[in-house]
């Protein structure tokens, strides 16, 4: 199984920065690497299957791609999949599951195309051995994908078993957790590569700072958690024990500290713990903190990346509102208006009186924001956060007002050789 058609899915604005970690672990390139709508295209062997399930912070699943063919009913369904030799994979005594995914369909009915997949399957093990595989929906041995276009039907079989952002020390979470892959996301559009301090003010159970402690620990993201492939057939327990011996020899001393604070002292406690499992307790530094009050953890230059409360979260945490995480309602001024847009102006004044030198990072489905908080952004990066848009802007926190900087007369310099213009909006392959 050396040149195994893989997918990658991810979060959609995510794709060009997984075919860059998925470059950096395997050193696939060129026409073995390829940017989808959604996701990476990869040609590889089963072992580096294994691996980018290991290493991966970005991808949601590793699929291996099994069929691609056109079709206009149902029992051309049932014809792909019949055609698949499933039983490479797994065998009639193991269970399995069908799960559908359509884009533009013309089929009347997901169930029943899931349906006509899983009796293909069925047929084809009942006709080569006189035994049938079980169904089951909840813990299958082997999950089957199907993904419908208006013209083509894949197949795959899923490699991972529990998506990938399920790392396997969160255990304390509070309410609307950010996925572990959205946060690696985050880390790597912002291009902090752990040689300088990270900090975030609003840390919830520590998804973000748990997240980057990891990276820069070298501690691999899949070391404490299951896959699906443990259960295939192409399964060899010496193949994936060298590579947990190859990862567990990246462990590393941190570079730069890294911390934490959140005004709800209970979420502390959570992301105390899931760092204990994660196994960077010693390499982080969490505390109760409002995060319009909190002073700088260290001294500049050193990077904020910030999920702050927005949507379900709204009620800004702080002292211009309630902790979302304690499950109150949305905050209100004096006039029953929604007070969280003053927590933003409070917070941005509170950034540029105290934290000079610093770059700030902010995830945020409100396109306004920057013009709300009075910051001019140096880039935005769009990322979307489960169904909602967003955008990870890039503030350069100065001292002083924006409007008093750009009243100040401006005097004329040469340029100089490191002079570089700006990156083009949205490029999450731009140097921060």
């Amino acid at each position: 199984m050396n040149d195994l058609p893989l997918f990658l899915p991810c979060a959609a604005g995510v794709e060009d920065l997984l075919a860059d970690e998925v470059h950096r672990l395997t050193g696939l390139a060129g026409e073995a690497l390829l940017v989808g709508r959604g996701g990476v295209v990869a040609t590889a062997s089963w072992r580096e299957a294994l691996r980018l399930n290991l290493h991966s912070r970005l991808a949601q699943r590793v699929l291996v791609q099994l069929s691609h063919t056109p079709y206009r009913g149902e029992e051309d369904l049932y014809e792909a999949a019949s055609a698949v030799a499933w039983e490479v994979w797994f065998t009639p005594r193991q269970t399995f599951k069908v799960e559908i995914t359509a884009q533009h369909s013309p089929l009347k009915s997901l169930n029943f195309a899931a349906l006509k997949v899983k009796d293909a399957v069925v047929d084809r093990f009942r006709a080569k051995s006189g035994e049938r595989p079980s169904v089951e929906t909840r813990w299958p041995d082997a999950r089957l994908y199907v993904h419908l276009t208006s013209t083509h039907c894949t197949l795959y079989i899923d490699t991972s078993g529990e998506p990938l952002f399920k790392r396997g020390w969160r255990e304390d979470k509070g309410d609307a957790p950010l996925k572990e892959t959205l946060a690696a996301a985050m880390i790597a559009a912002s291009g902090w590569n752990a040689d300088m301090p990270l900090y975030d003010p609003c840390c919830g159970s520590g998804t973000i700072a748990i997240e980057a402690a990891q990276v820069a620990c070298g501690i691999a993201p899949g070391l404490q958690r299951r896959f699906g492939f443990e259960k295939l057939l192409p399964y060899q327990a010496h193949v994936w024990a060298s590579l947990k011996t190859e990862a567990q020899a990246m462990r590393r001393e941190p570079q730069a500290p890294i911390f934490g604070s959140d005004v709800a002292f209970r979420m502390v406690d959570f992301a105390q713990r899931n760092a204990e499992r994660a196994g960077v307790a010693t390499a982080l530094q969490l505390r109760g903190g409002d995060a319009l009050q909190r002073m700088p953890p260290c001294a500049a230059p050193a990077v904020m990346l910030v999920n702050p409360p927005y949507g379900e979260r709204i009620e800004a945490a702080g002292v211009a509102g309630v902790s979302s995480r304690g499950g109150r309602e949305t905050p209100r001024d004096e006039s029953g208006q929604d007070s969280t847009g003053d927590f933003f102006v409070r917070l941005a004044s509170h950034w540029k009186k105290n934290y000079p030198g610093w770059t700030a990072w902010m995830l945020t489905p409100d396109l306004k924001l920057p013009s709300r908080m009075r910051l001019k952004e140096s880039r935005r990066v769009p990322m979307w956060n489960g169904p909602l848009e967003c955008r990870l802007f890039r503030f350069a926190m100065v001292a002083g007002s924006v409007r008093a900087r750009e009243s100040a007369p401006t005097v004329p310099h040469a340029p100089t050789a490191s002079t570089k213009p700006a990156p083009p909006e949205g490029d999450p392959q731009a140097s921060a």
